[in-house]
């Protein structure tokens, strides 16, 4: 791992850590502890979809993105894979195009155990085939102060105390404006607990969230780096 790259999420932030995270640029977060990496919305597939409906999109992005997660499980020595949901996108993601890149991906990583919590479009799209070696599960995962689901939970919900709740689902993303020029970037967003990923895959368009009307959450930018997004002094 590269300190220089990534941001490291202690939790609780204000009190003995139980939970270290690596927030990672390729949009990736890991947890060293398990040596697990997550990651949601990676939605393989999505562009075939749109081509299979007669859209004109570009291909390659499966591609891409197995590419990238192949860099991030490498670049920490990842032993297990969860997918935060919507691992693919609809059922006409099963084209034998998206499945042999899905196949070449994961002979190249034999021995990593990969968890699929299921997503909407997973529902849609049905499972892999078991001959990919990749387990879905409907329910959360769960490890010690760790929960892992799709849908972030409604505000307030009644987790343990000193939960961490990882999700997907809204692919956040904020828009950063000088007086000449603005960016759109993907970004994690920490909020009452529930720290919400930025959608992995590369062809998923984003949410915009707005920081200023949540005063006591975080949000980590995603570029070359991740960093934590300044906010304005308080008068």
């Amino acid at each position: 791992m590269d300190p220089g790259i990534d941001h490291t999420l202690n939790w609780p932030p204000k009190a003995p850590t139980r939970l270290s995270l690596q927030l990672m640029p390729e949009r990736a977060a890991f947890e060293p502890t398990t040596r697990t990496l997550f990651v949601a919305d990676v939605h393989l597939g999505k562009a075939a979809v749109f081509r299979a409906r007669g859209l004109p999109v570009p291909q390659g992005t499966t591609t891409s993105t197995l590419a990238r997660l192949s860099q991030a499980l490498e670049r920490c020595q990842a032993r297990h894979l969860v997918v935060l949901g919507d691992f693919l996108h609809a059922k006409e993601s099963h084209a034998s195009g998206t499945l042999a890149a899905l196949s070449n991906w994961r002979q190249h990583h034999p021995h990593l155990q990969c968890l699929v919590i299921e997503g909407n479009h997973d529902l849609h799209a049905g499972r892999v085939h078991a001959s990919f070696g990749i387990q879905s599960v409907a329910g959360p995962y769960v490890h010690g102060c760790l929960r892992g689901v799709h849908h972030p939970p409604e505000p307030g919900s009644h987790e343990a105390p000193g939960t961490l709740t990882l999700a997907g689902h809204v692919h956040p993303v904020v828009h950063l404006r000088s007086r000449t020029d603005s960016l759109r970037l993907p970004v994690f967003w920490l909020s009452q607990g529930v720290l919400t990923l930025p959608a992995f895959g590369e062809f998923t368009g984003g949410f915009a969230i707005n920081p200023a009307a949540d005063p006591e959450g975080e949000v980590f930018v995603v570029s070359e780096q991740v960093l934590p997004l300044a906010r304005k002094p308080k008068h």
